[in-house]
């Protein structure tokens, strides 16, 4: 099957149609490069939620922003994965950047809808619909989840475990973002297998408990229960020991106080022609996509060098980019929209070419 470096396309929903047997080494790189835009089409939404919060330093504000790191953790993996059988993630291309509103890459919960927008119950609805496990401990709907993706490229693995030749792969800790958040080289099936339960466990928790069982986060829920908790106000706890029964009955998880983001309108806010932008915003949304555009750009860079340590240092430039977005997107959303509906504006995630 030919490498489908197109967003919009029903690659992952064709990559799975394909029968175990038939998945070969082109398969794997194919659906690894997918996996790579489905972490990466995660971040943008959670961010604007997070920069639309006043106060940071909440509870709900420290939760997002260790789930952000824990994304971009999860897309370095991926990144070591298609590395170590000897593919290159496609990163910095404007075929493969999320393009919000719209649906998440590859055909993936085709009835799911992905916008940016600032912090409110239907952000949350939709960040516990890009995490629902296909059989969630608290709630018993049943979805064709990522999860079941991944589990998908774990099987090929297993089949194909001889490709892992452990090259230009690079080692970067986020721990200081997060408890746990290593990128660590994947030269050994072991590792592999370990690094893909990581990325389940911390997005969908397991069928058995809704807590994330990765060792450096003890009792840490994973990403879909974050944010039912956001959800519904209330902490998710064990009621009944046998069977175990856990439901949101806990203390107060209070909804912090947010500027109201508007929802970006696909393409950027010069789609919108009752909100086009002053010359002011558009200086500071172009500052941002100019920030958002480096840093796609260093990621890419990082997997194509052979040079470890020039990897590493990409990988930091790209942190570094993200961390120079986020004073431009709290800017942005203190600025009311013109249409007098008391919205603000709000970050783009454009990808500038050079």
């Amino acid at each position: 099957m030919t490498q489908v470096l197109e967003y919009e396309s029903n690659a992952i929903v064709e990559l799975m149609g394909v029968l175990p047997a038939d998945r070969d080494a082109e398969w794997l790189k194919n659906s690894l490069q997918q996996a790579v835009m489905v972490e990466l089409a995660t971040i943008g939404p959670y961010a604007s939620a997070m920069w639309s919060i006043k106060q940071p330093g909440q509870t709900v504000y420290n939760d997002i922003r260790e789930i952000i790191f824990d994304e971009m953790t999860h897309m370095g993996l991926v990144c070591n994965m298609l590395t170590t059988i000897g593919g290159t993630p496609v990163i910095a291309d404007p075929k493969v950047v999320p393009k919000y509103e719209g649906p998440l890459p590859g055909g993936v919960r085709p009835d799911l809808t992905v916008f940016l927008e600032g912090l409110n119950k239907d952000s949350v609805e939709m960040f516990s619909e890009i995490e629902r496990p296909d059989k969630p401990v608290a709630q018993f709907e049943t979805f064709t989840t990522i999860g079941a993706f991944y589990t998908a490229i774990e099987d090929a693995f297993e089949v194909h475990q001889h490709l892992i030749k452990g090259t230009r792969q690079i080692e970067f800790s986020l721990a200081h973002h997060g408890e746990g958040n290593n990128i660590l080289p994947l030269d050994t099936i072991e590792k592999v297998r370990a690094a893909i339960e990581v990325i389940k466990e911390q997005g969908e928790g397991t069928s058995a408990s809704p807590q994330n069982p990765f060792p450096g986060k003890p009792g840490e829920l994973a990403h879909f229960y974050v944010f039912r908790e956001i959800f519904h106000g209330k902490k998710l706890i064990k009621t009944s020991e046998s069977p175990d029964v856990w439901e949101f009955k806990g203390d107060d998880v209070p909804m912090p106080a947010a500027y109201p983001m508007g929802r970006v309108p696909k393409g950027g806010w010069a789609n919108d022609e009752l909100n086009a932008p002053s010359a002011e915003i558009q200086k500071t949304l172009g500052e941002f996509n100019t920030e958002f555009s480096a840093m796609l750009r260093a990621l890419d860079r990082a997997w194509r060098t052979d040079d470890p340590a020039e990897g590493k240092s990409e990988v930091s430039k790209a942190v570094g980019h993200m961390f120079a977005m986020s004073p431009k997107a709290k800017s942005l959303v203190q600025q009311e929209l013109p249409d007098g509906s008391g919205k603000t504006y709000g970050p783009e995630f454009l990808y500038i070419e050079e």
